[in-house]
């Protein structure tokens, strides 16, 4: 059992719980997933199984795009709406859509953003969030990530006497916290803010159309339909380039040999190595050391 289904996590789960109840489903061990995704949040979560493991890097390097709720007015120690409030300020009725929309286009591109303590970033060894529950607060690392798309969903509701809220779709780099880019927007507007809800729409060619409930993998199963609405490897690689190998070549590809490019002039690296008849044997790409030199970089078994 060899592939990937998009499993669209539900909130109260965490990636970790998801991937144990596939695990009980399938009755195998070999599953993992594709970057972990809040508790609190749902969407599109791609899990791997067998030697789909191998690809899961890969998948979890794609691009992303959520659908969050920013709450304007109150802020909270997780930067998220289950953490208690630390901050509050009313928010002023002259603010317009235009306001944020203009505050949006200064995070297009690549940003620097510094991870929120309760996250599972790793500072000496211990992830972020376990500093956090001991009350210390840590030097945390920048990071730079990438904001293809941002843009305002809905316009500006007003809840309560003090929190606005409003909905924005980012399409995103891997590593970006949504949490953290809800509370900088509510920086550059001059309020506290935190993310209130969010949804993992895509991840990479993974969206929410294609994905698929616990329930839906369990009437599959029930079925014997597992086939069906499992993900091939090749096809969840669909965006990389292929190189065409002759039955000859078959061997040293599936022995992880170093091999020369000759002609070919890959547009991805990694790039898919197939038969001729269309089989996938191996994900190569270009030598670090060696000029118009290919290797390995995973090798999948018969």
């Amino acid at each position: 059992m060899d592939g990937v289904l998009p499993l669209w996590k539900p909130t109260g789960m965490t990636s970790h719980d998801c991937v144990n109840r596939l695990r009980s489903i399938l009755k195998t061990k070999k599953i993992g997933h594709t970057g972990t995704l809040d508790p609190g949040a749902e969407g599109v979560l791609p899990l791997c199984i067998g030697q789909a493991t191998k690809i899961s890097s890969l998948i979890m390097s794609d691009k992303k795009v959520y659908e969050a709720e920013v709450s304007l007015g109150q802020a909270t120690e997780t930067e998220d709406h289950e953490g208690s409030v630390i901050k509050e300020k009313s928010v002023p009725l002259s603010l317009t859509d235009d306001d944020v929309d203009q505050v949006l286009t200064a995070f297009t591109g690549e940003i620097t953003q510094i991870p929120p303590m309760y996250s599972a970033v790793k500072v000496k060894g211990k992830k972020l969030y376990e500093y956090a529950r001991e009350g210390k607060t840590v030097e945390r690392p920048e990071r730079k990530v990438t904001i293809y798309s941002i843009k305002r969903l809905t316009s500006l509701k007003r809840k309560e006497d003090t929190i606005v809220r409003f909905s924005i779709r980012v399409e995103c780099s891997k590593g970006t916290y949504i949490r953290t880019l809800c509370v900088d927007i509510g920086k550059k507007l001059g309020l506290p803010a935190h993310m209130s809800r969010l949804v993992r729409t895509e991840t990479g060619s993974f969206t929410r159309e294609n994905a698929l409930t616990f329930e839906d993998i369990e009437h599959a199963k029930e079925k014997g339909n597992l086939d069906s609405i499992m993900v091939p490897i090749d096809r969840a690689l669909q965006s990389l380039d292929v190189l065409m190998v002759s039955a000859a070549q078959t061997k040293a590809i599936l022995n992880g040999q170093v091999l020369p490019l000759k002609d070919f002039q890959p547009k991805t690296d990694p790039f898919r190595v197939k038969t001729e008849s269309g089989q996938l044997l191996a994900l190569y790409q270009k030598h670090p050391t060696k000029p118009n030199q290919i290797k390995p970089f995973r090798v999948f078994a018969n």
